[in-house]
């Protein structure tokens, strides 16, 4: 139990600090909340957990497949927001769309030989 508080506590920290960052600079904000921070933690507590070189090498492959269809939430988001659409409509909108890219994904994926 006291590991999965740990686990917890480190990345809500993470969170925290991009929070606070982008606050005061949203550009370096971006840049931190841009970087696999999430991803090198997921794969270091899998690695603990289990020390299996086949499922972090799956782990890490089917991550980089799933980042693509989140990408263009990143560019339908601000694109709504400066067209005058309500944030929490644009970001329903932007998950929304996220959701359907990741459906599609999990869909073709296998179909084209990817082992998500």
């Amino acid at each position: 139990m006291t590991y999965l508080i740990v686990k917890a506590i480190v990345s809500g920290f993470i969170i925290a600090v991009v929070s606070e960052v982008a606050r005061r600079s949203p550009g370096f904000g971006a840049l931190i909340a841009s970087l696999p921070l999430v991803s090198i933690l997921g794969m270091m507590w899998l690695w603990h957990d289990t020390g299996d070189n086949d499922r972090l090498a799956d782990h890490a492959t089917a991550t980089f497949w799933f980042v693509l269809p989140s990408l263009p939430m990143f560019l339908l988001v601000p694109a709504l927001l400066r067209g005058g659409v309500n944030f929490w409509v644009a970001l329903g909108i932007g998950c929304v769309l996220t959701i359907g890219l990741y459906t599609a994904m999990v869909w073709v994926g296998p179909r084209l030989g990817l082992r998500l």
